[in-house]
Formats: structure tokens, C-alpha cells, sequence
């Protein structure tokens, strides 16, 4: 069995609603509390609240620290305060992780390497504890892959540390455009999204769109500070179950267009732009038309509450006229996401019957970094995975290695 979170982020998502909502879904807090007192903090408590957002109940994560406001700390110093607390191997990696993502948006927005970066907000104690909490309770409840919808905005201006910022702040948009999430805007002027939520986002999930095929367990809600009217400023998050057999099908469908008068660059742009639309898969396939053109025919799978987004993907990257569908039924196999490290560097794994496999975009990532081949890295990361699955058979308690 897979256990998946999928985050409904109609109102947006910050990291002490995410916390929250892992909380009010059943992660017991004391347990969540006992491991983020690994991490060498002091001076700061969990507490949780149930509240009531536009009539619906939630739960508010307050985080509250001493004397933190004056406090800078750097990327390298939040991954060494990880990597001192000896966390759980899944909550360890998810936390690098995400601190990695907020890293490379920072040195992306200021043009810094990411050793150089400085945190300010988001290098908070709060913030630490809300990123780490939300690991932690990831853990807690089990869970094994992460999704999420589309992602909400507000508009308008932001108070930060450097004084007004758009809103989006420019590391929202940064850490979503990292992973090519989709995102949709509110008329309310207010910061729905925050960096900390987007980090957690854009590390840990591994798709955005509709609530994925499970079992429902468990829902939960967690509450943002602010008051919205006609909004409850919350984030859903269901947690489910899958066997690792597919539904006895999943009804889907196939666009296609047909195409001979477009480059290679120009098609395979096409191809990666419907990917990040939300396909499911999308292809090249060379024909012979009339008159003995050569040329392709470009298609896409996806569910069909993304068939208009994809056909206007499709007409605008290829300039065709026109876009076919057929309905189709598809089977998938059961498949979970694990995280290893290469190198210090966070890289997931797709784990499904009889094989294991390093994610491309992950491992070529950490060879850009570290100058390593891409094809040590992959071979690396499934060793990792391995050894960890030789050590969890091994030692059943691995959680307090």
C-alpha cells in the first residue's frame, strides 16, 4: 500500500497551515513535538488550536520563539542543524529538501550561489519549525508520496524584510516556476501563498491536479492567520491509500494534432509544455500526410477535466488549426516516491513492482551541482535505496536510528 497527501491549496498554503492541517488529519503533536526536539533550537513551543474559518473548523499551528528577530541564518547553517539532530531518514531528507529548494530561489532572485544565501524570514526559528514540523508530520502519519492542486495566489504588495514586495513575493514565484507548478489568482490582497508553503510544495510533491485515485482515510484543515471574506483561509489536505494494483480503469483522453511544418526544438518545447500542463504523458509520433509530407503527430494523455488547457497548450506551441481527442482507459501500476541522498543532495526515488528508479529531474539537479555524471548520480541513488531497504529489514525500528 501507498499512503498519498494531497494538499487542496484553494486558499493558498503557508507552512504553519500545512503543519496544521497534518495535525487536524491525526499526526499525534507529541510525537510531532518529540521529534523537532531533536533539532538543536532553543527558546521555542508548538502549540494547536481549533478554530473556525468562514464556519468551517481548522486547526491553528502556533509557533512561538524567543528573541529571534535580529537572528540571520545562513543555508549552510540550517542544513548543519539538520543534519546534527539525527532526524528520521524520510523527515531528514524531506527537510533538506526543502531548505535546498528555498536556497536555489533566493540565490536564483539575488543572483547568489546557494552557499552564500542568507535566509531572513524563512531562516526563522518559526519557519524552521513549521518546514521541519510538517515533515515530521508527514512521517508521523505514514506517508509516502506527496501531491497537490494547482496552487492559489492574491495580488497586491507584501511587507518583508526588504520592505514591499509584489505579491506573489518574487521567491513564491521562483520556487514555482522551479518545478513548473500551476497556479491561479485570487482578487484578494493578501499573501495566500507564502515562501515556506511553496518550498514545501515545490520539493516534496511529486504532481499537481486533481485528488489523485485513493481510498480516503483521513482530512484535515489548517488554519492561516488572517481573516477572508467569503474564503476560509485554509488548506485541505486528504489522505489516502492505494494498493499497488491500478483501479479497474481510469477513464482518460488522448489529444492529438498533426503537424509538418515545426522544428525538433519547436516540438519537443511542445512536448514539455504539455507535461508541465498537467499530462499524464505526451509523444511524438513521425506520419507521411498527403502529397508525401513528412511530419508528426503530437499527442497527450490527461484527464479530461484538463482537455481545454491542453488543447490550448497544443494550438498555441504547434500553430495548428485544429486538436482530435478520443476517450481511452488506462491502468496503472502501484508506485511509491522514496527520498535518498547523493552527496549530501536530496534525490527521489519511484519505487514500483520489481524495479526501482532515481528521478531524471532530481538527479540531474545534483550533477549540476556536485560536477558529477548523470549516470553515477542515478546509479548512486538506487545503491541508497537499496541499502536503505536492506537496513529497514535489519533494524524494523529504523525511525529512531
Amino acid at each position: 500500500m501507498t499512503t498519498t497527501a494531497w494538499f487542496h491549496c484553494f486558499a493558498g498554503i503557508a507552512g504553519d497551515m500545512a503543519l496544521g492541517s497534518l495535525i487536524d488529519a491525526g499526526a499525534d503533536v507529541d510525537e510531532v513535538r518529540a521529534i523537532l526536539k531533536r533539532v538543536p533550537l532553543q527558546g521555542w513551543s508548538l502549540e494547536v488550536v481549533a478554530v473556525q474559518k468562514s464556519g468551517l473548523g481548522a486547526t491553528h499551528a502556533i509557533v512561538s520563539a524567543d528573541d529571534d528577530d535580529t537572528v540571520v541564518r545562513t543555508y549552510s547553517h540550517i542544513t548543519g542543524l539538520i543534519e546534527e539532530a539525527r532526524l528520521p531518514d524520510r523527515v531528514r531528507a524531506r527537510a533538506q529538501a526543502t531548505f535546498a529548494a528555498l536556497a536555489e530561489a533566493e540565490g536564483h532572485i539575488h543572483n547568489q550561489p546557494i552557499s552564500r544565501v542568507h535566509f531572513h524570514e524563512v531562516g526563522g526559528v518559526d519557519a524552521i519549525v513549521d518546514i521541519i514540523g510538517t515533515c515530521a508530520a508527514l512521517e508521523v502519519l505514514g506517508v509516502d508520496e506527496v501531491t497537490a492542486s494547482p496552487v492559489t495566489q492574491g495580488l497586491g504588495m507584501v511587507r518583508s524584510e526588504h520592505g514591499l514586495i509584489p505579491n506573489p513575493a518574487p521567491a513564491v514565484l521562483a520556487l514555482l516556476a522551479a518545478r513548473n507548478i500551476p497556479t491561479v489568482g485570487r482578487d484578494v490582497p493578501i499573501e495566500l501563498t507564502t515562501p515556506t508553503g511553496a518550498a514545501l510544495l515545490s520539493a516534496l510533491s511529486t504532481g499537481f491536479g486533481p485528488i489523485p485515485f485513493m481510498n480516503v482515510e483521513q482530512v484535515g484543515y489548517g488554519a492561516g492567520t488572517k481573516e477572508i471574506d467569503g474564503l476560509p483561509n485554509v488548506v485541505q489536505v486528504v489522505i489516502g491509500s492505494s494498493a499497488n494494483i491500478a483501479p479497474a480503469t481510469q477513464p482518460m483522453l488522448i489529444l492529438e494534432t498533426n503537424v509538418d511544418d515545426a522544428t525538433g526544438e519547436v516540438l519537443a518545447h511542445t512536448i514539455q509544455s504539455l507535461l508541465d500542463a498537467g499530462a499524464a504523458d505526451a509523444w511524438l509520433t513521425p506520419i507521411l500526410m498527403k502529397k508525401g509530407r513528412p511530419a508528426h503527430v503530437v499527442s497527450a494523455l490527461g484527464d479530461a477535466s484538463l482537455a481545454e488547457q491542453l488543447t490550448v497548450v497544443m494550438t498555441s506551441e504547434t500553430g495548428s488549426l485544429g486538436v482530435r481527442s478520443r476517450p481511452v482507459d488506462r491502468w496503472t501500476a502501484g508506485r511509491a516516491f522514496h527520498d535518498v541522498e547523493v552527496d549530501g543532495f536530496p534525490v527521489r526515488v519511484k519505487v514500483g513492482a520489481g524495479r526501482a528508479k532515481a528521478e531524471f529531474d532530481d538527479a540531474a539537479k545534483v550533477a549540476r551541482r556536485t560536477g558529477l555524471p548523470l549516470r553515477e548520480v542515478l546509479a548512486r541513488a538506487e545503491a541508497a535505496w537499496r541499502r536503505a531497504q536492506e537496513n529497514r529489514h535489519e533494524h524494523p525500528s529504523g525511525m529512531d536510528r
